[in-house]
């Protein structure tokens, strides 16, 4: 990497939080992931990744529980707390939070800087239980712009399509920001790297943007979770972790998120998202969003 890289562009340090919340204990939880943050924040990090439903925990026994740990965004005092560090830190959080907007709850992600609330993502595709529970994202897949760059946000299941990356680069993502709570795959052998990294890193390749997954571990009502966070560059080869599948721990990568851009030009002819076919297919693959930079 050249000086001019190194002093003019985009270069940050991403840490991933792989935790073990426990379901129920709010209080417990939110704490815990302020220290894993002060933690990041003084080797420092500036882009802080956590896992899906961290503040509440992920197994509930009845929609009466699911809603009683859940809370207004970002009203409600976990963002509040998260928004303190991060100010305090100048800070970058994707945190994933039980969220409640009147008579409904929303699997989501607070996207918070040093300011404040940027804004929230709402979990798109719902996985197993979580129907009983949750109604399906309403806002799409928004890119946020900020100082460290266009950061996009999943939820887990969601990156298991791949037109919600696409939908993420083709508004300029330079970053994909995943909380999850990753459970084991049928057929996965013990050898190999776990399906949703695999994925993480086909989508990163397939779309030229970072990857930064903060996944949790333990088991939480006989549900067994994999661990394996994972930062994986817009090569598609990983650059922090993957963690171990059963240790809470915090994984860093730095990357210049500007070669995302850059990289897009594969040779002399080929830009992965311009080589779009969109005379055969959608631009937006039907999505209301606009396109951004790519």
């Amino acid at each position: 990497m050249s000086d001019r890289k190194a002093h003019d562009e985009a270069i940050v340090k991403i840490a991933c939080i792989q935790m073990e919340p426990v379901v129920g204990e709010k209080q417990r939880n939110v704490q815990r992931s302020l220290e894993f943050i002060e933690r990041a924040a003084a080797n420092g990090a500036q882009l802080v990744v956590l896992p899906e439903l961290c503040n509440s925990g992920y197994v509930f026994n009845s929609r009466d529980e699911a809603f009683a740990l859940a809370e207004e965004v970002p009203a409600g005092p976990t963002c509040r707390s998260w928004e303190e560090v991060a100010h305090e830190h100048g800070l970058h959080i994707i945190a994933g939070i039980n969220e409640r907007e009147g008579r409904s709850l929303y699997n989501a992600a607070a996207v918070i800087g040093p300011s404040g609330h940027l804004g929230t993502f709402r979990k798109v595709h719902l996985w197993d239980e979580e129907n009983l529970f949750f109604e399906p994202g309403n806002l799409g897949f928004t890119v946020f712009q900020t100082p460290l760059g266009r950061i996009g946000t999943l939820i887990c299941y969601d990156a298991w399509f791949p037109e919600s990356f696409r939908l993420c680069a083709l508004q300029g993502a330079d970053i994909v920001c995943i909380p999850t709570n990753w459970v084991p795959i049928p057929g996965q052998a013990q050898d190999r790297e776990a399906m949703a990294n695999i994925l993480c890193m086909a989508a990163a390749h397939s779309n030229s943007l970072f990857v930064a997954a903060a996944d949790r571990i333990g088991v939480e009502r006989d549900q067994p979770f994999i661990g394996q966070s994972v930062i994986v560059s817009y090569t598609g080869w990983p650059i922090g972790g993957s963690a171990s599948p059963d240790r809470e721990e915090i994984i860093y990568a730095e990357a210049n998120l500007a070669d995302a851009r850059r990289g897009r030009n594969w040779n002399a002819f080929n830009q992965v998202l311009r080589d779009r076919r969109t005379d055969l297919y959608g631009e937006m693959l039907g999505a209301k969003a606009s396109p951004g930079w790519y």
